[in-house]
C-alpha cells in the first residue's frame, strides 16, 4: 500500500504546502532556462524529459533495456562536477509511481544521498509511469523481480559505478527492496526497507489480518496505474493495449481470498533464509505494516538493524505527526559500511533503535509524546509475559478466574460495528478514534486503575474460548487505555477470522455451538498505561468499515470462568536504565523551480480518502460511511487534479448485503488538451458472492475516447 499523491511523493505529509503559483511563469521559466519542450529520447519518437543541473545535481534521464526489447524509463541523480575518473556506488528506488511526476520530491529526497558521495536511480516499474512494455499483471510479480534484475546488474556496470548496488525505498519501495534481497544478484550489497511487509497476505492492504478489506488504494491506484505517459500523455492504440485495457487489481485480488501461492510468492515470511543482503527495516506505530520490523530482527540471518518510530506512513524525515529524525543519516552510515567498506560505527550500535509511546488521546495528534531507546535486538530478554483475565463481572486482572462451570457472555453480531476502532483510513495505522461507540457493542473487561506506569512492547497475544451459532465468525481483540476522564485510547488490536484457526491457507468452516481455542497475536505496540489509569481488554466480531461483514446474522459466546477463561498476555517491559539514540533532526531539502500544489479544497492528512459523513437510518437498519480526497499538483508540462469518493454500506438486518462503490479521476490539463481518466467502482455482497463490476474511461476534452466495464460473481472463501 502506498499513497499514489505524485508530487507530495510516496508518502504522507502532516502539513502539505498549498501554494497557488502561476503556471505560465513557470512554464515560461522552465522553457527558458532548461528547454525541456525541445527533448525526446534518442531511441524513439516517446518524449522525455530535459537533463537538468540544479544545486550542484545533475538529473540525467536514460532507458535501461531488458531481455525482451522493452525499456524502462530512469532518472539518475548524480553530482554535476564529477570527475570522469571517479566511480560511485549507486542506490536504486524501483517503483511504479511515475518518476516524473515525482521529479521534484525525488530531487529533494536523493539530494542527500549525492551530496555524500552516491548516485541514485530512480525507475519506474515495467508498462508504469515512462517505462515502456505491458503494464505489469499485479504487485510484486515474477516480471517485476526479474526485470529488477536486470536493472541492479545494468547500474553496476556503467562507466561510473563501483559496482556496487544498495536498494531502499518506502511501501512499494520496500517491498520489492525486500524481494530483491531475497534474491541476491551479486551486485545488489544492501537494502533499507522503509515501512513493508514481509507477509502479503495478512499485512498488505487486501485481507487485513487475512480478512476482505476494501479502501480507496485498491481502486485509487488502479487509475494512477494507468495514466497514460508524461509528458506528453498520448491516448493511442499502444496505451490502451499496454495500459488502459488491463485487467483491474482489485480484481485479481478478490479471487485469491486465502493464503497460498499467489501470496507466498514474494512474501519473506516463507523463508527469511533467503535474504542474504545486509537488511535495516525502518517501521512507524501509526503504519500498518510495523509488524515486519521485530520479525525481521528476530528471523533474518543475514545482519539486520531495525527502527520503528512515532510516524505513520510517511518518511520520517517528513514525519507525520513528529518527531521526526533525519533517517537518511542512517541509512548512509549502513550504505558506507556495506557499499563503501567504510566503519561508520553502526555496526557497534545496538540492532533496535524504538520509540516508546506515552499516553495521548484518542484521534489525530501532531506530535507523539515519548522518547527513543535502544534495545539489544528482538525479541527483547527482559519482557515479562503477564496475562490479564476476563471476568464475569467484566473485570481484567492477573487472577485466573474462579470456577470450571462453563461461564460464558453472550454477544449479538452487529456488522456495523467498528467505526471508531478502524479509524480515519481503515486500516491498523494512523489514529483511530475515542473508542466507546465500539466498545457499547463489544464484551469488555476493564483492570482497576494502575499503582504505577506500566509499559509494554511487542506482540500482545489473545487466547479466547469462543463459540459461535454460525458457521463463520471473526473476531477482534483491542487492547486500549482508559484516561481518568472516561476517553479511551486504542493502544492494539487484530482480527482472526474463525475459518482461519488452523491455517489461512486451508479454512475450515466453524461447527455451530463448538467451543474452540483461538490464540493469535497483535499487532506491535509500544505504550506506557499512565499511574491511575485502566487497561481495557475488548472482544467483538465485527471491525466494518475495515473489515468486510461476514453474512450471518450470530450469537458469539466468550468463555470467562476457570483457567481456561479468555484472557490477553501483555509484554510488559520492567524499567530499566537503558542507552538512548541521538538521531540527527530532519535536513533542510532543496526543491526544483516550477512544482507546487494547488488548492483543492478536499485535501486529507493522511493522503487517503478519508471518513466525511457517517449515516446511520435505523428503521432501515443501514449504515453509511462516506469518504473522499483530492489533490492537486503543478509542473511545468502539466496540471494534474486527483479526486476521489468512497462509500461503505451495511445492513445491520441483514450482515450478507454489503458494498463499497468508489469514484477516481485523474485530470491532466496540457497547454492544447486536457485528458481524463476515471474510473467507478461496485463490489457488493450476498450469502454466497461478492459482485464486482468495474468501469474505466479515458476522454479527451471532455469528449469519451474509450470505455471498459469489467463484471465477475466470485464466490465467498471462508470471507
Amino acid at each position: 500500500m502506498a499513497t499514489y499523491n505524485y508530487e507530495g511523493g510516496e508518502h504522507m505529509k502532516s502539513e502539505k504546502k498549498i501554494l497557488v503559483m502561476r503556471v505560465k511563469k513557470w512554464r515560461f521559466l522552465i522553457a527558458l532556462t532548461l528547454g525541456w519542450l525541445t527533448i525526446l529520447s534518442v531511441a524513439g519518437s516517446q518524449s522525455r524529459l530535459p537533463d537538468v543541473t540544479h544545486e550542484g545535481i545533475a538529473i540525467k534521464e536514460v532507458w535501461i533495456p531488458m531481455p525482451d526489447g522493452v525499456r524502462l524509463a530512469a532518472s539518475l541523480f548524480m553530482p554535476a562536477d564529477r570527475d570522469a575518473s571517479v566511480k560511485y556506488p549507486v542506490l536504486l528506488e524501483y517503483l511504479p509511481y511515475r518518476k516524473d511526476e515525482s521529479r521534484n520530491n525525488c530531487f529533494a529526497l536523493f539530494a542527500y544521498f549525492v551530496a555524500r558521495g552516491y548516485v541514485v536511480a530512480r525507475v519506474d516499474i515495467r508498462g508504469s509511469g515512462t517505462s515502456e512494455g505491458k503494464l505489469i499483471a499485479y504487485e510484486y510479480t515474477d516480471q517485476e523481480q526479474e526485470d529488477g534484475e536486470v536493472v541492479i546488474d545494468w547500474l553496476s556496470k556503467q562507466a561510473w559505478s563501483t559496482g556496487k548496488v544498495g536498494m531502499f525505498g518506502i511501501s512499494w519501495g520496500a517491498f520489492n527492496s525486500i524481494h530483491m534481497a531475497m534474491r541476491n544478484p551479486p551486485a545488489l550489497k544492501a537494502i533499507v526497507a522503509v515501512e513493508g511487509t514481509d507477509d502479503l497476505f495478512r499485512d498488505d492492504c487486501h485481507f487485513i489480518d487475512g480478512m476482505m478489506h476494501v479502501d480507496s488504494y485498491e481502486f485509487g491506484q488502479d487509475i494512477a496505474n494507468i495514466l497514460p505517459t508524461p509528458p506528453d500523455y498520448a491516448v493511442d492504440e499502444a496505451y490502451f493495449r499496454d495500459r488502459f485495457d488491463t485487467e483491474p487489481w482489485l480484481l485479481i485480488y478478490t479471487r485469491q481470498q486465502r493464503d497460498g501461492p499467489f501470496w507466498n510468492r514474494a512474501s519473506l515470511n516463507s523463508d527469511y533464509s533467503s535474504i542474504k543482503v545486509p537488511t535495516f527495516v525502518i517501521g512507524g506505530w501509526y503504519d500498518g505494516y510495523r509488524d515486519s520490523v521485530p520479525r525481521m530482527l528476530e528471523k533474518l540471518e543475514a545482519p539486520v538493524k531495525g527502527m520503528v518510530g512515532p510516524w505513520a506512513h510517511t518518511w520520517p524525515n517528513q514525519p507525520y505527526p513528529e518527531p521526526g529524525m533525519e533517517w537518511r543519516h542512517e541509512a548512509v552510515r549502513w550504505f558506507d559500511h556495506w557499499l563503501k567498506g567504510v566503519d561508520t560505527g553502526i555496526m557497534d550500535e545496538p540492532r533496535f533503535a524504538v520509540y516508546v509511546r506515552e499516553w495521548h488521546p484518542p484521534g489525530v495528534v501532531e506530535k507523539v509524546p515519548g522518547y527513543w531507546r535502544w534495545e539489544d535486538g528482538w525479541p527483547i530478554d527482559r519482557t515479562e509475559k503477564r496475562p490479564l483475565y476476563a471476568h464475569a463481572d467484566h473485570t481484567l486482572s492477573d487472577a485466573i478466574p474462579p470456577g470450571g462451570d462453563g461461564q460464558i457472555h453472550s454477544l449479538r453480531y452487529i456488522p456495523t460495528v467498528g467505526i471508531e476502532a478502524s479509524g480515519n483510513v481503515n486500516w491498523w495505522g494512523d489514529f483511530p478514534w475515542d473508542q466507546r461507540g465500539t466498545d457499547a457493542f463489544s464484551l469488555v473487561y476493564d483492570t482497576d486503575p494502575l499503582d504505577q506506569d506500566l509499559e509494554i512492547l511487542g506482540f500482545p497475544r489473545a487466547i479466547l474460548q469462543v463459540s459461535a451459532d454460525v458457521p463463520l465468525a471473526n473476531w477482534i481483540v483491542r487492547i486500549c487505555d482508559i484516561a481518568p476522564d472516561g476517553t479511551v485510547t486504542q493502544v492494539a488490536g487484530a482480527g482472526l477470522s474463525g475459518a482461519q484457526r488452523k491455517s489461512a491457507e486451508q479454512p475450515e468452516a466453524l461447527v455451530p455451538g463448538q467451543v474452540y481455542k483461538l490464540e493469535f497475536d497483535l499487532h506491535f505496540t509500544s505504550w506506557v498505561f499512565p499511574k491511575g489509569h485502566r487497561i481495557r481488554l475488548a472482544v467483538n466480531n465485527a471491525l466494518w468499515p475495515m473489515i468486510w461483514p461476514t453474512p450471518y446474522a450470530m450469537t458469539t459466546t466468550l468463555g470467562v470462568a476457570g483457567p481456561e477463561a479468555s484472557h490477553v498476555v501483555l509484554p510488559v517491559i520492567p524499567q530499566s536504565d537503558r542507552p538512548r539514540p541521538d538521531f540527527l533532526p530532519p535536513a533542510e531539502d532543496p526543491e526544483l523551480p516550477g512544482y507546487g500544489y494547488l488548492e483543492i479544497g478536499d485535501e486529507t492528512v493522511s493522503g487517503y480518502a478519508e471518513t466525511r459523513s457517517i449515516e446511520r437510518s435505523p428503521l432501515a437498519f443501514k449504515t453509511r460511511i462516506v469518504s473522499s480526497g483530492a489533490y492537486g499538483s503543478v509542473y511545468p508540462w502539466a496540471t494534474i487534479k486527483y479526486w476521489e469518493h468512497m462509500e461503505h454500506e451495511a445492513q445491520d438486518n441483514d450482515p450478507s448485503r454489503a458494498s463499497v462503490t468508489g469514484k477516481s479521476r485523474y485530470t491532466i490539463e496540457l497547454d492544447n488538451r486536457t485528458v481524463t481518466v476515471e474510473g467507478d467502482l461496485s463490489v457488493t455482497s450476498d450469502l454466497k458472492n461478492f459482485y464486482y463490476t468495474y468501469i474505466r474511461r479515458a476522454l479527451e476534452n471532455g469528449k469519451l475516447i474509450k470505455e471498459k466495464t469489467w463484471k465477475e460473481t466470485i464466490a465467498r472463501d471462508h470471507q
